[in-house]
């Protein structure tokens, strides 16, 4: 039996003496990619629906794909975890429905920074962000991916434009978790 906490896992199985001593070995963290927004209201769930289409496209072994939804300081214990964070959500980009915004390290901390708010999960990132920063497991390889939406209202479907660029979201989202892994 193993429990994961951050990034050791203690296996409690019995050594071969039958000793049952529990034995510590390091596991390696793996990629946190984390989609914001809620999927009832259009295309707010861009980046939880971009989550569940890399799960499928990378397998669900390739990183830690979580849908956080609306919450904050709840998914502490992945950020923990991670070596390296994509975060996906929609946004305002100042651009035509279905543009794409892919913000890294600095450039990221930036964009939140902003003082209008550009998505509407952007109080609770950046909370998460700061509560990670102060415990000092803030990956250094983080990324932004943003979505602009077209439609934010009460609907299961994501919009035509936003839709249509799923597809290169994801590209660019995949590309981004493959330089990690080779730096």
């Amino acid at each position: 039996m193993t429990s994961r906490f951050g990034q050791y896992t203690k296996d409690y199985s019995p050594d071969r003496r039958g000793a049952g001593a529990a034995a510590l070995r390091l596991v390696t963290p793996r990629a946190l990619v984390l989609g914001f927004g809620n999927v009832l209201l259009s295309d707010d769930g861009a980046g939880v629906r971009l989550v569940e289409r890399l799960r499928s496209e990378l397998g669900a072994d390739a990183a830690d794909f979580v849908d956080g939804g609306t919450l904050s300081f709840s998914l502490l214990p992945y950020v923990e975890a991670a070596h390296s964070m994509l975060v996906i959500d929609a946004a305002d980009l100042d651009g035509e429905t279905g543009t794409i915004g892919l913000f890294e390290g600095a450039a990221m901390d930036e964009f939140l920074k902003i003082s209008r708010r550009r998505t509407v999960h952007e109080v609770g990132l950046i909370d998460l962000l700061d509560m990670a920063r102060l415990l000092g497991c803030l990956p250094d390889q983080r990324a932004l991916l943003c979505i602009q939406p077209g439609r934010i209202d009460w609907c299961e479907t994501l919009s035509g434009p936003v839709a249509e660029m799923m597809p290169e979201a994801s590209r660019r989202a995949r590309a981004t978790l493959a330089r990690w892994t080779q730096e």
